[in-house]
């Protein structure tokens, strides 16, 4: 599961065999079939980021025998990508049996460049397979979500991402301290990524050194929670916000509508509330100001 060669743990300790893949049971389950049958469907996987998609996809190449190409559709999302470097690929001899195409961030493409992927995968499917990964699974059209085995990918437990964390502060010989780790996890999850991202910047001369600054950064969602729930300060929760340094929220509006019922008294209103300052945010140029006043919305309805 090491490779040595990375010295960032986030690659280092990224799973190359199924049995090291935290979390998902079901899922790991039938991708133990297509593994031993050494074949798979086109798949998609969907989920919040850092929950292990892209790590199931790399996963899956690493343990069959296949070519592939791996093109992150965040940079590479328009129509010529799929018709010549895609289709290029696709349509040219390959050395083993199967090729794979993994498309990250696949939510980033076009309407026109998923039109186009959509006749590809049919046209070569005999021998090539499609594997997308995407945060919100509404922005894949439906002709490919069709064609595709779909699969939500969701976080693994509190409890495995810290002993994931253990794992790996053992493995490098970092002096062993539960607390700290716990504090991490409950910093960053569900995003598995920014947990071990987190651990490694916070070891110091062989122990975790907690930078308590850099932990209310990650935090934050959870403090605005908490005040809404509690205090309902507009004053707080602006300090909150300014002291993240956090400038892109769309996190945070689906934060705040999955415990939607947790602070809000009228639900359908304050989901409205939400709507509106996440249809407004693509169009603002300073996002915090947006938000702001989103909160204060908040605030008074939830009064």
């Amino acid at each position: 599961m090491i490779n040595t060669e990375n010295t960032l743990w986030v690659e280092k300790y990224r799973p190359v065999e199924l049995k090291d893949y935290i979390g998902n049971d079901s899922i790991k389950s039938k991708v133990e079939v297509y593994l031993k049958n050494g074949d798979i469907p086109h798949l998609l996987l969907y989920g919040k980021a850092g929950t292990g998609k892209t790590t199931l996809a790399k996963l899956i190449i690493k343990n069959i025998e296949c070519d592939y190409i791996y093109i992150n559709a965040s940079d590479e999302n328009n129509v010529d990508t799929v018709r010549n470097k895609i289709r290029e690929f696709s349509s040219s001899v390959g050395f083993s049996p199967l090729k794979v195409v993994i498309l990250d961030e696949a939510d980033y493409m076009t309407p026109n460049a998923q039109a186009a992927l959509r006749n590809i995968m049919e046209t070569f499917s005999r021998h090539t397979r499609f594997i997308l990964t995407c945060n919100y699974v509404e922005k894949i059209i439906d002709p490919v979500q069709s064609r595709c085995q779909v699969f939500g990918v969701t976080p693994p437990s509190r409890k495995d991402v810290a002993e994931r964390l253990l794992f790996i502060t053992e493995s490098e010989t970092i002096i062993q301290d539960k607390e700290a780790i716990v504090t991490i996890v409950n910093s960053t999850y569900p995003d598995i990524r920014r947990s071990i991202n987190a651990l490694q910047r916070q070891i110091v001369d062989g122990k975790i050194v907690i930078d308590q600054a850099s932990l209310l950064e990650m935090d934050y969602m959870t403090k605005v929670l908490d005040e809404l729930k509690t205090g309902k300060s507009f004053t707080k929760i602006r300090q909150i916000i300014a002291d993240s340094q956090v400038k892109n929220f769309e996190d945070m509006y689906r934060y705040l509508f999955d415990n939607v019922d947790e602070y809000a008294d009228d639900v359908a209103a304050c989901i409205l509330i939400l709507a509106e300052a996440q249809y407004q945010s693509a169009f603002s140029v300073d996002k915090e100001i947006n938000i702001m006043g989103m909160f204060y919305k908040l605030i008074q309805e939830c009064k």
